[in-house]
């Protein structure tokens, strides 16, 4: 089964977070700049040996804030 990286939007952040097997592998919190969040949690993904995750937007329509995020972290390697 693959990782799932999981994102939420507050009114001001955004967070993201990559789980495998029960556990967080990596997580980023309070970014202003979705794009750059995506990318900031691709390369920690990376670190540990993530690569292909299942991307869960949480409810969020796939647009906006949500979809820059999600082609932060695929620019910066994940696959989903």
């Amino acid at each position: 089964m693959r990782p799932k990286l999981v994102v939420f939007r507050s009114n001001k952040y955004l967070y993201g977070q990559v789980n495998a097997a029960g556990k967080t592998v990596a997580a980023v919190a309070k970014q202003t700049d979705p794009a750059v969040a995506g990318r900031q949690l691709a390369q920690l993904a990376k670190k540990a040996k993530v690569t292909a995750v299942t991307f869960d937007r949480n409810g969020y329509k796939y647009h906006g804030n949500v979809k820059k995020f999600a082609d932060g972290a695929r620019e910066g390697g994940l696959e989903f």
